[in-house]
């Protein structure tokens, strides 16, 4: 599996080379010369390396999804990546703290974990990445997001409104 990816894309089970190629396919033509997409080893998962911003991907694959909706067959949603550590509280912790500069002070904010091959408690997690942030909680409509993506070993980690993440199978219904 990729070890230092900054998009993560789901698919339904069994389609991930498909969607791997699709998702490659879409980077290049938002001009990245060489990504790297590969699955996860988690059915349905897709991680990715491009040497554009994350957050700016989702925007440019929002444009071809409204302009060409056929281009997206097996990519169900695509979710930026801020940061990449070792699945461990402390690092994990080091990471929220960090990110969550971009957290304004009168913003409210959210945790949310999606944990794939691990055993620690989705609690603990929410624990270590909330416990140092000092703004207010908002379980319902948070401003922000902070999204930790458990894949074994390795977390991914980023500060999210919900419209940075790519849901194409909703969008391309609008």
């Amino acid at each position: 599996m990729l070890r230092d990816f900054n998009l993560l894309a789901t698919t339904s089970r069994g389609n991930e080379d498909e969607a791997c190629s699709e998702l490659w396919y879409l980077l290049g033509e938002i001009g990245d010369s060489a990504p790297v997409v590969d699955k996860t080893g988690v059915a349905g998962l897709i991680a990715a390396k491009t040497i554009f911003n994350p957050f700016e991907v989702v925007e440019k694959f929002r444009k071809i999804l409204r302009e060409r909706p056929y281009e997206f067959r097996y990519t169900f949603r695509v979710i930026p990546i801020e940061k990449v550590v070792r699945t461990d509280l402390r690092e994990i912790q080091r990471a929220a703290i960090a990110l969550s500069a971009k957290i304004g002070k009168n913003e409210t904010f959210r945790v949310t974990v999606e944990k794939r091959f691990t055993e620690t408690p989705t609690k603990d997690i929410i624990e270590a990445a909330a416990s140092n942030i000092e703004r207010k909680v908002d379980l319902n409509k948070p401003d922000k997001i902070l999204l930790i993506e458990v894949i074994g070993g390795l977390t991914g980690i980023s500060v999210v409104k919900p419209e940075d993440i790519l849901s194409v199978v909703k969008e391309k219904v609008l």
